[in-house]
């Protein structure tokens, strides 16, 4: 379930922000585990949107968070986008927040972000991704994470994956809510092999 919750606006503070909560769930690629929700604030400044800033800005937080550790940059694969943009629509048309079933014949990593529409420019949406780096740790899947927790630093295995070679990411949106896809290739979060 989604919760959206407004800062109430009082003289101390801006009067143009209004806090909203974004929603964040797990990559599990071959874990098999149920999404992770996490909660961010944001404010509802107007962000630049369309397909050049959403690919400039997806492989530019995905191959920094890769250059931090020493792993080749992914590349753009518009057959990614395509799936990605499938899951999406189907997404937002249904309103289900969740990881797409398991398909054998197409192997693909998955990243998955939910937030209030027009609300996030497409920094903050990767940017929650990425800000996981913060429990990782060292070690093979699901032990990667400080808090013992692997939801909490999925997202972020699945970015820096070394075997991962291509992205492709896309966005949908239904009348409240916007829904972000990033399917990976070779898949990432492999249960016993280590992100690096």
């Amino acid at each position: 379930m989604v919760h959206r919750k407004a800062l109430r606006r009082t003289a101390a503070v801006l009067p143009a922000l209004l806090g909203l909560v974004a929603l964040s769930a797990c990559s599990v690629a071959s874990a098999g585990g149920a999404p992770v929700v996490t909660k961010r604030w944001t404010d509802t400044r107007p962000a630049p949107r369309g397909d050049a800033a959403l690919r400039s800005a997806m492989l530019s937080a995905h191959n920094e968070a890769r250059r931090a550790v020493g792993v080749a940059p992914l590349v753009w694969d518009p057959g990614l986008v395509a799936d990605a943009a499938r899951y999406a629509q189907e997404m937002a048309r249904t309103r289900r927040f969740a990881h797409a079933p398991h398909d054998p014949a197409r192997l693909e990593g998955e990243n998955l972000w939910m937030g209030t529409r027009g609300a996030y420019a497409y920094g903050d949406m990767v940017g929650a991704w990425v800000a996981e780096r913060r429990y990782y740790r060292a070690g093979r899947i699901p032990d990667t994470s400080s808090t013992g927790r692997f939801g909490d630093v999925a997202h972020y295995t699945q970015i820096i994956w070394r075997s991962s070679t291509r992205v492709g990411c896309a966005l949908a949106s239904n009348a409240s809510d916007d829904y972000l896809v990033c399917r990976y290739t070779p898949v990432g979060n492999v249960f016993g092999q280590s992100p690096l």
